[in-house]
């Protein structure tokens, strides 16, 4: 393995990880810097689905015991039965459009331009869901209904279009639908984890042909700083929140956005994958 590929796979690790849980896309993070180190080509597909399982099993590693909870009072427990129902009609909504459209999805709108205007348009609807009076009626992840829980799932569908974000998506949805600040982002963290999953799976059935023993390595390293990252990240994001709105989140989404289209407009970053 050459040291510059090693290098690599660790940025994009760290974005990977730091990303995933915020506001902000991953895939259009990820997008955006695989371009620029110019890490691209078809067994790149499988890089970016293994360290993605990585920063799922962090969050799932910080929920261990709410998790352990719900599975132990599954069958006797009332509210874990409604917390379970609620995940599974959150998560079908990406299923059934992610299987339908992915393939067209990936082919038109996994380049850079389309992922710095989302993450514009994106960032002016966070500034302004922010700034609405919030109504609150779940205080908790269990106080949640299945209507609220299907809102929500119909919000992340639009994270399919890269540069959104499905933690910005399913967060600033449940925000808009009455959910607490706290509430809105654990429950987009829980909804990741079918959802996440459900995808790693997926992709790595479709692309099993793209993976060769030699690539272990550098998946290895890619895995490992997404894991460390996302837990950084959805600590440090639960302790935020605590005291702040998504607001600076917000603002960073349409400076980086702007940057973005600024420098392909003049010319000054050949954005390779601009026009595929």
């Amino acid at each position: 393995m050459e040291l510059w590929t090693a290098v690599q796979a660790l940025i994009l690790g760290v974005v990977e990880g730091l990303t995933e849980f915020l506001p902000v896309s991953s895939t259009g993070h990820q997008i955006i810097v695989a371009d620029l180190i110019g890490f691209d080509g078809e067994r790149a597909k499988v890089f970016n689905i293994v360290i993605q399982l990585g920063a799922i099993l962090a969050v799932m590693w910080e929920y261990r015991r709410k998790i352990l909870e719900v599975i132990l009072g599954l069958r006797t427990e009332a509210p874990a039965q409604r917390f379970t129902i609620n995940l599974l009609v959150a998560f079908i909504p990406a299923v059934i459009l992610g299987v339908l459209f992915a393939d067209t999805i990936h082919q038109y709108l996994f380049n850079p331009i389309t992922v710095a205007t989302a993450l514009v348009v994106g960032g002016v609807i966070i500034l302004w869901a922010e700034r609405r009076t919030h109504r609150v009626h779940a205080e908790t992840v269990d106080e949640m209904t299945w209507k609220d829980a299907l809102k929500i799932g119909c919000a992340q569908c639009l994270a399919l279009i890269p540069g959104t974000s499905r933690s910005g998506a399913t967060i600033i949805g449940g925000l808009l639908f009455g959910l607490s600040r706290k509430t809105a982002t654990e429950f987009s963290f829980f909804l990741a984890m079918p959802t996440m999953v459900g995808a790693t799976i997926y992709s790595a059935y479709k692309y099993r042909d793209l993976f060769e023993p030699g690539d272990f390595a550098v998946i290895a390293i890619g895995f490992v700083f997404s894991f460390i990252f996302a837990m950084i990240a959805v600590r440090a994001l639960l302790k935020f929140i605590g005291n702040h709105s998504y607001a600076a989140f917000a603002w960073y989404r349409i400076v980086f956005g702007l940057l973005i289209l600024t420098t392909w407009q003049l010319g000054m970053i050949d954005w390779s994958t601009a026009a595929s």
